[in-house]
């Protein structure tokens, strides 16, 4: 216990302990599309409004249901009191997926998103300037890290289509904070799905910097989910009677109660089609809240799916991974016997040839311990450039990747081999940048990389007497 010898108050000043990093979230997707409807609870235009939405109850609230399918017609093969057969078939499949990715979004883990309006389901087709205007109106939103376009692969050309992602990944490298999930785009004419591939290749850029912010995934998907339709808007085709059904499903259900309910399940028997994005984020909130975003989100299926349009080879899936001239590195969507219907068997961004932004797991990372640093550091701001303020901005951030390394986020088997930290004069600092008003703060991490290949060497060991 201090002793006092004179009388009167004693002042004992304490530093204050630097305050602490707060995490930002890294697994915050804006799905940008067309929907039913967008108008909030005032009635207000929600269009090319970003809104964030944290269920599926709530976007229908808000953006209305899925499109009413045009082309699904259901055959009946046989009398109308037992038919040989049902089947049901759709044509001019609608671009508007919007809905149905929320569904695939919600169901393999994703939680709270942001969705973008540019127009509803009265456009004859997509426009690139409106999913563009979309894009533009998100800059605003500081949460966003993900960006998705459900109904994308609409759009009438390749060039759009890539277009639309150039422009993405040049938002994402001015802002720093957020990343591009890219679908690869179906090519009318071409029978080889792989071939859809190259022309991705051909028609992105070549710049580094750019292509270290998005990743691309193939094939697109078989799901589970069913298209929405009226029934009025069914048409049945009775062959090998006297034709007493043909018409619509509406009136199929007030002539045969029994054969209405077939055709339903007709109809939800055709596998919907739907590109990998949605799914994949979900993936990515879903990795991220359990392991965390240093984790690769690969390895892991993605639910409600059937399986891929293709099936992928060893062979093919060796260009898809390691494109030798451009880098451009495409994870395959992957069925494996007894282990999933659709894993995630790549974790590569498009920059494939950079050693230290192949991965997406390190890119978002990197995203994540930016931005976070970035906002914590804002307090410091006007604050007196010396040495005290240096030392407290140090702490505050060592004690961020301290946390960081014993979650395991960094490699390395003390601090000192994980990280760095560097801010003062003579160091990161000369006289003139304290002049000039500037506290330059240098951070350094060694984080954690995938395990992409596994090396197993056999031997045959001669038997000992």
């Amino acid at each position: 216990m201090a002793k006092y010898k004179g009388q009167g108050e004693s002042v004992k000043k304490i530093l204050p302990l630097p305050s602490s990093v707060t995490q930002v979230k890294t697994a915050v997707p804006a799905f940008i599309g067309y929907t039913e409807i967008a108008i909030d609870v005032g009635g207000n235009s929600l269009l090319n409004e970003p809104k964030c939405i944290r269920s599926l109850t709530e976007y229908e609230s808000f953006f209305g249901f899925p499109f009413k399918e045009k082309g699904l017609e259901v055959s009946i093969d046989g009398d109308g009191t037992n038919p040989n057969s049902i089947s049901a078939t759709i044509e001019d499949i609608s671009s508007y997926k919007m809905h149905y990715a929320l569904q695939m979004y919600f169901a393999n883990g994703g939680g709270p998103c942001w969705i973008v309006s540019v127009g509803d389901y009265t456009m004859s087709e997509l426009q690139f300037d409106e999913l563009k205007k979309g894009l533009d109106c998100t800059e605003k939103v500081d949460e966003i890290t993900l960006y998705v376009y459900p109904d994308a692969q609409g759009l009438s050309t390749a060039d759009d289509f890539y277009s639309l992602f150039g422009e993405t990944m040049d938002m994402c490298t001015k802002l720093k904070d957020r990343f591009a999930v890219m679908d690869i785009w179906p090519e009318p004419n071409q029978t080889d799905l792989i071939g859809n591939v190259d022309i991705m290749r051909n028609k992105t850029s070549p710049e580094e910097g750019k292509l270290k912010y998005g990743s691309t995934y193939f094939p697109d998907l078989e799901t589970i989910l069913d298209y929405y339709y009226g029934d009025s808007d069914v048409i049945i085709d009775h062959q090998g009677g006297d034709g007493s059904l043909n018409g619509t499903l509406a009136d199929l259900k007030s002539q045969n109660n029994a054969l209405y309910i077939q055709a339903q399940q007709a109809i939800r028997d055709i596998p919907l089609i739907m590109p990998p994005s949605p799914g994949v984020v979900g993936v990515y909130a879903k990795v991220d809240a359990s392991r965390g975003v240093w984790k690769a989100a690969a390895n892991v299926n993605i639910d409600y799916v059937i399986k891929p349009v293709i099936e992928i080879t060893n062979e093919q899936q060796r260009g898809l991974n390691i494109d030798a001239n451009a880098g451009k590195s495409v994870n395959a969507i992957r069925s494996f016997e007894g282990r999933g219907n659709a894993l995630i068997w790549g974790a590569r961004t498009l920059a494939g040839n950079s050693n230290e932004w192949r991965y997406i797991s390190v890119r978002r990372f990197f995203n994540m311990v930016e931005e976070s640093i970035k906002r914590a550091s804002e307090q410091f701001v006007f604050e007196r450039n010396d040495a005290n303020t240096w030392v407290k901005v140090r702490a505050m951030i060592e004690n961020y990747l301290m946390t960081l390394w014993r979650a395991g986020a960094l490699s390395g088997n003390t601090p000192e081999n994980a990280y760095f930290v560097n801010v003062g004069l003579g160091q990161t600092m000369s006289a003139q940048d304290v002049l000039e008003r500037k506290m330059i703060i240098e951070i350094g991490m060694a984080v954690v990389k995938p395990s992409e290949f596994i090396v197993l060497k056999f031997s045959q060991r001669m038997a000992e007497t």
